[in-house]
């Protein structure tokens, strides 16, 4: 009896506790509801700056101080120089290479940041500048990545050199962005193309009629639903579904063609995907470069910035996490106390 006593004394407790904890993340979501929320923040940073940092950072270890001390009035003397020779001539400013990061996911939600980082870009580039996108992404819903191949459009369509590294995968939607570039580098062994298009789901109708489940669905139009989950699929809706796919892969292909229009597109456009070195002969990408080597030689004559824009968290977001740990952590102690209890 003292067990069950201790045991009912210990669910009182975490009920107890876990209301307590769910009317205090109620009470903050309806305080962060009526607060004004920021959706995010502009991060700009100097990639030259980083590179600059380390590479004194190992001089610092290999280089002893006479080597050190002339090497330091050496870059005094050479930026004095090209201070007096940009006074003299302002040709001599060959512009700025902002950098984007854009690793792509299944919805392509990233491209709600990507729209504000070119945004911010477009405000300040001239055509002496140059845009650098380092993408990452094995594609995702149409719409979504149709976006994005549109952000990208806005670049060169204001004049400015656009250059887009993939390093992994850039693949089915991804590659719809890739396309849109001026030129497009690739790792040797990075994933390119897969320029198709592909869409599948279950159907339940059979285990549904196996246990004696009706399913109704009603719709006005023809062809307002093709596939279903649950219903049972026709022949005409499957017939229909495939034409609807058919369309979207001649639109897919029409808009590789034209950035790139000497692509053998009816070769590429199968559905297939290659690596680098392949995807170099068969026209997909102009040139086998990692995103990092192409910073470094950048980094010789242009001031490079990293472009990001961050979507914050709200006050309710964050407090909710923070309580589900807190409360998970609780359980977890009270749990250890009952079965020390029932012991």
């Amino acid at each position: 009896m003292e067990f069950l006593y201790e045991y009912g004394l210990f669910l009182a407790k975490v009920a107890t506790f876990v209301i307590a904890i769910l009317l205090l993340v109620g009470g903050v979501v309806g305080l962060a509801s009526k607060q004004k929320h920021k959706k995010g923040e502009l991060e700009i940073t100097s990639l030259s700056d980083k590179l600059s940092d380390v590479t004194d950072m190992l001089r610092s270890f290999i280089l002893d101080k006479d080597q050190l001390k002339k090497l330091e009035k050496d870059q005094k003397k050479a930026a004095k120089v090209e201070k007096k020779q940009k006074k003299q001539d302002s040709q001599t400013d060959k512009g700025n290479l902002y950098v984007i990061d854009f690793d792509g996911s299944v919805d392509a939600h990233e491209v709600d940041s990507l729209r504000e980082e070119i945004t911010a870009i477009l405000t300040i580039a001239t055509d002496k500048d140059e845009v650098l996108v380092r993408l990452e992404s094995g594609g995702g819903v149409v719409h979504g990545y149709g976006l994005a191949a549109s952000q990208l459009q806005r670049i060169k369509d204001k004049g400015i050199k656009l250059t887009i590294a993939v390093d992994k995968v850039a693949a089915s939607g991804g590659y719809m962005m890739a396309c849109v570039a001026d030129k497009v580098l690739s790792a040797k062994f990075a994933i390119i193309g897969s320029i198709g298009v592909i869409a599948q789901l279950p159907n339940f109708n059979k285990l549904l009629k196996k246990n004696y489940v009706d399913f109704e669905q009603h719709t006005a139009g023809e062809f307002k639903r093709t596939l279903t989950v649950f219903g049972e699929n026709t022949e005409q809706g499957r017939e229909k579904f495939r034409g609807e796919l058919e369309e979207v892969h001649q639109m897919f292909k029409a808009f590789v063609q034209s950035n790139r229009p000497n692509l053998a597109i009816d070769t590429v456009a199968t559905g297939e995907y290659w690596y680098g070195s392949k995807a170099l002969e068969l026209g997909l990408v102009d040139e086998i470069q990692t995103s990092d080597d192409f910073l470094l030689k950048a980094n010789e004559d242009k001031e490079i910035y990293s472009v990001k824009y961050t979507i914050r968290k709200n006050i309710a977001e964050k407090f909710s996490l923070a309580a589900l740990k807190s409360v998970e952590a609780r359980l977890m102690k009270w749990w250890q106390k009952s079965q020390l209890i029932g012991k």
